[in-house]
């Protein structure tokens, strides 16, 4: 009994030292500074965001204890590149050395979490930290996800692949977070993968309610608090230095009274969160333009809180973010660990539900996403472009420039307030901008790499063809259609490229302007085509090839037109579809519908029309014998634009003004039977009388031939616009299966998310909206109804059995802030989007749908190319030409990256940080011998009995259609890590699970043999034999 009332003496002592400790306040100064949103890159440096980096470097050259992070890697790199002095240089560099500049994330921009894909979220940190690690031997560790509407579960998944220890987000929905805060649950270990589970955990810190700014309000003061550089000024800073609203000077007056506000408010944020220690962020949007006025005003009141710390219970230093997760880590606290989920969608409040954004700005989502596959394919044809053909024709240099421009027009736009559709209407033809001249860039790349002969000894050629300076020349206008003398046919020559590691037979869509063609292969032999005028336009023609290619293999196709009926030789392999009209049809007629259906058909499929309504009837899966009702339409949200009447949708929001509405009354319907595709067009009308169509889709039913050609992708591309002021319009998929308005979208394109209808007492419609990025889909016990997408858009299941995909958005509201900062939605384009919608088994559907999305994200590229040089005949006497020699994964591996980074540092960590510190001027030459390899398996763990396999793989042997394999290195996901030196933290968490990174492989791996197990990502450097052909 007395050593029990010893004890608890001790206990209480230890308790009462334990509250009587000083809160511990980390804070860490910090400018948030958005690559793009409301105003330009080029308007934002000017104004404010260079002098960020030429003051921050000043002002933390005069004291030891200061301290910076830096996060969006665009403005710093501009500044380095632009701006900055040596002396400023120098000053960097000792100061990253020293720790007290930090940069945090590391990427070109913040990006978003909900409409990005995987591709680019890599794309956009590896481009970072290349130039981190190159410039100044570091690699990020920590994240600053503050400004994302939204946290995916992938976003943690991918920072913890790149090396990071902990992870920080913001943005989650107003009332989690209400009861997160209440029950100290603002931190947790977080499993973002339920496959790699604790393999790739990684420690999440949740901003409490005040989020990434400082508390701005003070009592004692009409203006803003803790911001004494005042708000920044466009288009130009104020020559005098006076910004407006700039705080109170802290004085011997105020000092006291700022003391009081900043103490409160820490002890305030301590309350919520299991530790003593604070992390208090010390800045916001676009501050510290002017750091000197900053820290001198920061510095006293910090000492004067120290001086003081035993009356105030607080003590206050600058950190960096990695100073204050240390102190967190080594408190050895049991983390709570969090699954799968993540925060999506996210609503500040009842009605206001962040789902709009999913939508907005349609056709910049869709011109990102083609750039960044263009990307995809440049970087995998120029990298077996300099491994085969190491001095080649193709200027290095001039390739990597173009590469490199394009990488960072991509990256930018990943940007949270840039693919979004939330920016200004001048950002968003900023980034529009950037996109196109950079894809004009490496188009001009791959017309380039296309024309190379497959080996130096050889070259393929098309018959029938004159050099230039005989007669040949090319239309500027026509992108490489070809005319030739009278006597000869006009010609066409095109190079078509498989970006997949997969062995593929596509069908590949030509515009012409002939309505008869024969194809021909690069050795002559006829090829498969189908002929039809275009549902574009009545002056064009589509003109269908069927290409059998393998995998990362291109191939040359001549085109011969004419204007006449097509005869000789490749004639009868060039099928001329046309098309029959069906009578258009109002909705409002009241007749019966399914007496008069229509059947189009091929191996996997029987879709019946209805001829009453021109509508879609019902699908049959052959295979299965099962026949879906189906039908589908387009449907709009009218939107509110006067905020004296209620919510409103903008940009960011959606909100709903009542329930959904026909957007048409009449539908017209055009079925061209063909023998490679059949194509349904319907085209919906506002108005009966209306004499051009609003929207459309057309449907693509392909016909089943050849080894791999998929017969159950049906390519239905959308039409949409202009649209009517404030309407927000949906594409509605609706069917007989039970699905209890359960949906699964993607996170990211990386891994799948069950979404269960939500009732809430406000705004229901809207909050069970999420985004889709790739893919989403509903089933019932047997079948599943998948949509594939190529772009991101919102979906949701607002009924049994229902699917829709929000396509398009156009709004104008009267709310200040969005007029202020002109943050209008009046989007009067016209946006195309095409969707692959599937119908099976779920087992069958598993298998199938991550090729899919992953197959329409990176379709073969089509290059217009120059007639080559010899003629067929020439070339068969000289022994025909080598094809492109494949290279082909596993169907359940796909290969992620295969690209010249040209980044120069040593893949030795201690070579590389001597070279960084050795004081030398460093401009390093890019490496070009170089290779960056990601594989990324496909499937989720159990997905399916075979595809869910690990699955080992010899490189050597895989890659030997590029060259030989002489060295492989296994990297980070950002490749600045070697990863056998990777040694993230290891947080503990209640259920005590010991992570094993190998768990799926058995044994050492042999040399050049890798094991890729469910969802992982393997990423390596490989380098390759010089002189491989």
């Amino acid at each position: 009994m007395r050593h029990f009332a010893v004890v608890l003496l001790f206990l209480c002592r230890c308790c009462a030292a334990g509250q009587n400790e000083p809160i511990q306040t980390f804070v860490i100064p910090h400018s948030h500074m958005d690559v793009g949103w409301v105003y330009t890159v080029q308007e934002s440096m000017h104004a404010y965001a260079a002098n960020v980096y030429t003051s921050v470097t000043e002002e933390l050259s005069k004291a030891a204890d200061r301290r910076f992070i830096a996060v969006e890697q665009e403005f710093f790199r501009l500044w380095w590149d632009t701006v900055a002095t040596s002396s400023h240089k120098k000053q960097v560099r000792q100061h990253v050395k020293e720790g007290r500049l930090e940069f945090i994330i590391g990427g070109q921009v913040m990006h978003d979490e909900a409409v990005t894909d995987l591709d680019d979220d890599i794309l956009q940190m590896t481009e970072g930290h290349g130039f981190l690690y190159e410039t100044f031997g570091v690699r990020p560790q920590f994240s600053w996800h503050v400004d994302p509407f939204g946290a995916s579960a992938t976003t943690p998944v991918l920072f913890a692949l790149a090396g990071f220890n902990a992870h920080l987000v913001s943005r989650i929905d107003y009332d989690r977070k209400d009861a997160m805060q209440r029950n100290k649950k603002l931190q947790f270990v977080w499993r973002g993968s339920p496959t790699l589970k604790e393999k790739q955990q990684i420690f999440t810190h949740t901003m409490d309610q005040f989020s990434y700014c400082t508390p701005s309000h003070l009592p004692f003061s009409n203006s803003s608090g803790f911001y004494w550089n005042g708000v920044a000024l466009f288009p130009d800073p104020p020559k005098d230095g006076v910004y407006p609203n700039m705080s109170l000077p802290v004085t011997e007056e105020t000092v006291q009274a700022y003391a009081k506000t900043m103490v409160e408010n820490i002890k305030l944020r301590a309350a919520w969160f299991r530790t003593n220690h604070v992390l208090w962020p010390w800045g916001c949007d676009k501050q510290f333009y002017n750091s000197s006025v900053q820290f001198n005003n920061m510095d006293p009141l910090m000492k004067y809180i120290n001086q003081n710390s035993k009356d105030l219970g607080v003590t206050v230093q600058y950190a960096t973010l990695s100073e204050y997760f240390q102190a967190i880590y080594q408190s050895d606290v049991v983390w709570e660990p969090r699954g799968s989920e993540d925060f999506l969608p996210y609503s500040t409040e009842p009605h206001q539900a962040w789902t709009g954004f999913y939508a907005s700005r349609n056709v910049l989502k869709g011109v990102a996403r083609q750039a960044s596959s263009r990307l995809h394919a440049a970087e995998s044809l120029f990298a077996r472009y300099r491994v085969g053909f190491p001095d080649g024709p193709v200027p290095r240099d001039w390739a990597l420039e173009r590469l490199r421009a394009l990488r960072w027009a991509v990256s930018e736009v990943q940007h949270h307030d840039g693919i979004t559709g939330t920016e200004s209407p001048k950002v968003a033809d900023m980034y529009l901008q950037h996109l196109s001249q950079a894809a004009a860039g490496v188009d001009e790349l791959l017309a380039a790499l296309a024309l190379l002969p497959h080996s130096p000894e050889k070259t393929a050629s098309v018959p029938g063809t004159r050099r230039r300076g005989e007669g040949v020349h090319i239309l500027p206008e026509d992108c490489g259609m070809l005319m030739t003398s009278v006597r000869q046919p006009l010609e066409r020559h095109v190079v078509i490229y498989n970006p997949l590691a997969w062995n593929a037979t596509a069908v590949v869509n030509v515009t012409v302007s002939f309505p008869t063609a024969a194809v021909f292969d690069n050795v002559g032999k006829p090829v498969r085509a189908q002929i039809q005028r275009s549902a574009r336009s009545n002056v064009t023609y589509d003109l269908f090839i069927v290409a059998e290619l393998g995998g990362l293999q291109h191939r040359r196709y001549l085109i011969r037109f004419s204007e006449e009926k097509c005869s000789g030789g490749g004639c009868d392999w060039t099928y001329e579809a046309e098309g029959v009209t069906f009578e258009r049809r109002n909705i409002r007629d009241g007749r019966k519908t399914g007496r008069r259906l229509l059947p189009v058909m091929n191996g996997c499929y029987e879709l019946m029309f209805d001829q009453d309504t021109n509508l879609l009837h019902s699908i049959t899966h052959l295979q299965e014998k099962r026949r879906v009702r189906m039908t589908q339409d387009f449907w709009q949200y009218d939107a509110n634009g006067d905020i004296k009447s209620g919510p409103i949708s903008d940009n960011y929001i959606f909100s709903a003004n009542g329930s959904a509405v026909r957007a048409y009354e009449a539908v017209e319907m055009e079925i061209v039977p063909g023998r490679i595709v059949t194509e349904i067009r319907q085209r919906f009308y506002r108005e009966e009388g209306d004499k051009d169509y609003t929207y459309s889709i057309t449907t693509r039913v392909p016909e089943c031939f050849g080894r791999r050609r998929p017969c159950h992708r049906l390519e239905q591309t959308c039409s949409l616009g202009p649209l009517h002021l404030n309407t927000e319009v949906v594409l509605r998929t609706s069917s007989c299966l039970r699905t209890n308005r359960t949906l699964y979208t993607d996170d990211n394109g990386y891994q799948m998310m069950k979404r269960t209808h939500r009732k809430f007492t406000n705004n229901t419609l809207a909050r069970n909206y999420f985004p889709m990025v790739r893919a989403a889909y509903i089933q019932d016990d047997v079948s599943r109804l998948a949509l594939v997408s190529d772009r991101a858009h919102g979906v949701s299941s607002q009924a049994d059995g229902q699917l829709e995909v929000m396509l398009h958005r156009r709004l104008r509201n009267n709310l200040p802030w969005n007029l202020g900062y002109n943050l209008t939605l009046d989007d009067s384009s016209v946006a195309t989007p095409t969707l692959w919608m599937t119908l099976g088994s779920i087992g069958v559907a598993s298998q199938l749908g991550q090729r899919d999305a992953v197959e329409l994200q990176h379709r073969p590229v089509v290059l217009p190319i120059d007639p080559p040089e010899r003629s067929w005949q020439e070339e068969e006497a000289r022994g025909g030409a080598p094809p492109v020699r494949s290279v082909v994964l596993p169907p359940n591996l796909h290969l992620l990256s295969l690209s010249i980074p040209g980044w120069n540092y040593s893949s030795d960590h201690d070579v590389h940080l001597r070279h960084v510190n050795s004081g030398e001027d460093l401009h390093p030459e890019p490496d070009y011998d170089r290779v960056l390899l990601r594989i990324m398996h496909l499937f989720e763990e159990g997905e399916d009995p075979e595809l869910s396999k690990p699955v080992a793989i010899n490189l050597k042997h895989v890659l030997q259609g590029i060259g030989e394999v002489k060295k492989l290195e296994e990297r980070s996901l950002t490749g600045t890590w070697d990863i056998s030196r990777l040694q993230r933290w290891k947080w503990k968490t209640a259920d005590d699970l010991k992570t094993n990174n190998n768990s799926c492989r058995s044994g050492g791996e042999e040399p050049f043999t890798v094991t890729i197990c469910a969802k992982e990502i393997r990423t390596f450097f490989v380098h390759f034999a010089s002189g491989n052909f």
